[in-house]
């Protein structure tokens, strides 16, 4: 489903159920030694993933550890995303020089607890979702705005080192399309110091499944 949002360029690895036995190396090891089953296997069947998608890029076997933020620290030359959820984990990788930054997420189509959409989503975008429930109710659009923007997140921390909160990004749904828009509402820069005004982002609702991706090249 992975491939489906995201450049040829950019290389993808899924997989529908979790797993215990992947090797780890010693030092990823050490992050979940003291986690709990659930845990340890969607830390586990992430890096399965993450070293698929690296191999089809090329790149080596190494440790993939937690870094700022928790999200993996990749090799020098590669920029990357992984997510999980029940029912589905994957990892995106790309070379740096032809991707500057990418971001994954994978939700249930449920809906978003109380409370949730209020502290996610700003006046447009609450009203947004309103419309497009009333116009399909098939899937739970909240769940897809909260998705998007962890797929904006994900792709704006790597380029900026800054954190960016929910209301900072307004996201604009296009439907029909299965892709999104994104305009960034704080000031932020990538390392060539290039300011960062909108994203572009891609969705697909499948296997009770919500997946959001973004790539800024």
């Amino acid at each position: 489903m992975l491939s489906e949002l995201l450049p040829g360029s950019i290389r993808t690895a899924e997989a529908f159920e979790s797993v215990a036995d992947v090797l780890l190396f010693p030092e990823e090891q050490a992050v979940i030694v003291d986690a709990v089953e659930k845990r340890r296997r969607e830390f586990a069947t992430a890096r399965q993933c993450a070293r698929r998608a690296l191999a089809a890029l090329g790149q080596p076997v190494v440790p993939l550890l937690p870094g700022r933020q928790g999200a993996p620290s990749w090799p020098p030359a590669v920029v990357g995303s992984v997510t999980h959820c029940d029912g589905y984990h994957a990892a995106a990788v790309a070379l740096r020089a032809e991707v500057a930054s990418l971001g994954i997420d994978a939700e249930p189509d449920v809906e978003l607890p109380d409370g949730v959409l209020e502290f996610i989503a700003r006046p447009r975008e609450r009203q947004q979702v309103a419309e497009l429930t009333e116009q399909d109710p098939s899937l739970h659009w909240g769940r897809l705005l909260f998705s998007a923007k962890e797929s904006v997140y994900k792709t704006w921390f790597p380029l900026t080192g800054q954190w960016l909160g929910f209301h900072e990004a307004e996201l604009d749904i296009n439907p029909l399309g299965g892709t999104f828009r994104v305009r960034l509402l704080r000031e932020g820069r990538d390392p060539e110091g290039r300011q960062l005004h909108t994203f572009h982002g891609r969705w697909l609702h499948r296997r009770n499944l919500i997946v959001t991706a973004v790539a800024h090249i």
